[in-house]
């Protein structure tokens, strides 16, 4: 048993500024899968939208926002986001992250992305997560009341209805969490008074994704078996360019490269955005992905290419240090030929709903990051708008928590029962359904989508499911079989939304419904009523 004020499962951006935040005057431990740096946040090289310009406005960053969001986004929470992002660009200043300059000016240097009217995009070359992860890490490292357990995966959440099988209980309450000791094999049980869910996004569920093998959504899972809502599971955003390389594994091209003049063309050398959209190769990414799937099938060709090679080389080495060099080991010289790309599963704009706070449904359960529906994102996530996001809620959770005193009560919390399972004989088949799962998301629940694909998708999904239930209650559990379990579940939700959702809108194509409706509306899902919406769907997919 550990004890905890405050449990952050996940260690990225989201989880590390809620952490910070707080650990002057609480005690905090962190749950981190893998290494400290193994995170979704690590991997982002583009940088962070901030209204730093005098040139720029909040309303505009607002309105850019909301038109990518295909008119689904929360204006009080764009606005909020928007408002407080030059003080979170500060904070991050102030930890002395090395963001770049111009040469001339010394000023910080605002690129300009996909969806974006100005240059807002403030960033440290071209891996400008891996700058703030690792300042933010070793700060971490070094505070005294932040515990760190790396290596360590959460079970599922403990719930006052459910671990303490209460009578009539009026009010539920998050208590904690059952997390596994990669390196044991043995699940520990933790209380904290307040628990923040920063776990990431979902993008393993599908074959080709540019995240780490850590987005297995387990945040989102967690927090649904726990009775929490979650809202816009559909609206998956596929990275329009993702290395296309048999050595490069989900390796992104940045949209930065685009930013700074980098034109889409077909092995031909033809370019093809312009008949897509009158803003080409910065359309926002929706756009931008389904003109490259639909040239890859119509064509019958593996990738497209991103060719930046008219630009000076000293201007690209200086600007994209990072991806020329990744390129150059593989045998690609990005300033003389160009980069063969393929769109991919990059962020989920869905997740578990919560408040201006962070809150979710259950009390003293918080949700922070790609793992949490704040409402922000819409339909289609503006560019950079995601590490804004984490560190505009990390430090709203952080003062909501603050704001409430102390609470010295402890709960009797069961541990975790081992006494009646055994180890599990056959791993390979937690294997082969991992795999068997994310190829048929990839074909059925991908960039366009078809009511017999999502249907046939569900099938499956349902099938694997009973199957996993079965291994999960009957073997000891074990870090794979955790995430195939969370993402069974979170695929789940993605397909059901998607059944859901009689429409095409930013992210979710049908060619079943292929037009807008007039009114845009969320896709919530709530557990208690889910499966008798699911059936009412679902009928309409027979």
């Amino acid at each position: 048993m550990l004890r905890c004020d405050v449990l952050i499962i996940g260690s990225g951006l989201a989880g590390l500024t809620s952490a910070l935040r707080l650990a002057d005057l609480r005690k905090v431990l962190i749950v981190s899968k893998r290494e400290l740096l193994d995170s979704s946040s690590q991997w982002a090289q583009g940088g962070i939208a901030a209204v730093m310009s005098d040139e720029d406005s909040v309303e505009s960053h607002v309105k850019d926002t909301e038109f990518v969001g295909g008119g689904l986004c929360d204006h009080e929470v764009a606005t909020f986001v928007a408002s407080h992002s030059r003080d979170a660009i500060q904070w991050l200043i102030d930890l002395d992250v090395p963001f770049s300059r111009d040469e001339k000016s010394k000023a910080f240097h605002l690129t300009k992305e996909g969806g974006h009217s100005h240059r807002r995009v403030v960033h440290a070359k071209d891996a400008t997560g891996q700058a703030i992860q690792k300042n933010l890490s070793e700060r971490v490292k070094s505070h005294p009341n932040i515990t760190l357990l790396e290596n360590h995966i959460a079970v599922d959440l403990i719930t006052e209805k459910k671990s303490l099988k209460v009578e009539k209980i009026k009010s539920n309450r998050c208590l904690g969490a059952y997390v596994l000791n990669n390196q044991t094999g043995k699940v520990i049980t933790i209380e904290s008074q307040e628990t923040i869910l920063a776990a990431g996004g979902v993008s393993k569920v599908y074959l080709y994704t540019t995240n780490p093998d850590v987005s297995t959504g387990d945040g989102v899972a967690m927090a649904w078996r726990a009775g929490c809502r979650v809202a816009n599971m559909e609206f998956i955003q596929f990275h329009p360019t993702c290395l296309y390389h048999p050595k490069a594994k989900s390796f992104l091209i940045s949209e930065i490269v685009r930013g700074e003049g980098g034109l889409l063309k077909l092995p031909d050398g033809t370019r093809f955005m312009d008949q897509y959209d009158p803003r080409a190769e910065l359309a926002s990414r929706d756009i931008v992905a389904r003109a490259i799937d639909f040239e890859m099938k119509k064509r019958g060709i593996d990738c497209v290419y991103l060719d930046i090679s008219h630009k000076p080389s000293q201007f690209i080495q200086s600007q994209f240090p990072n991806i020329f060099a990744r390129c150059l080991e593989l045998g690609i010289d990005m300033t003389k030929e160009p980069i063969p790309v393929v769109p991919a599963a990059h962020y989920s704009c869905g997740g578990v709903m919560t408040n201006l706070s962070g809150q979710t449904d259950l009390a003293h359960l918080y949700a922070v990051g790609e793992n949490a529906y704040t409402g922000l994102h819409g339909a289609n996530r503006l560019a950079s708008n995601s590490l804004l996001e984490c560190l505009v809620f990390g430090d709203a959770v952080a003062h909501h928590i603050l704001q409430s005193p102390l609470d010295k009560k402890t709960f009797d919390l069961p541990r975790w029962d081992e006494s009646r399972v055994t180890d599990a004989d056959e791993e390979i088949l937690i294997t082969h359904t991992w795999n068997e799962l994310r190829r048929f998301m990839w074909n059925y629940v991908g960039i366009v989508r078809t009511n017999k694909r999502l249907s046939r998708a569900l099938h499956r999904i349902h099938m694997l499911r009973d199957e996993v239930h079965e291994f999960y209650t009957n073997f000891k559990v074990s870090h794979n079989l955790i995430e195939l379990r969370n993402l069974l579940q979170v695929a789940e939700l993605i397909v059901a939304s998607a059944i859901h959702r009689h429409e095409s809108r930013g992210l979710h194509f049908s060619r079943d419904y292929p037009k807008q409706l007039k009114t845009a509306e969320p896709t919530i899902l709530t557990p208690s009523n889910f499966y008798s919406l699911l059936d009412h769907d679902h009928g309409h997919t027979k």
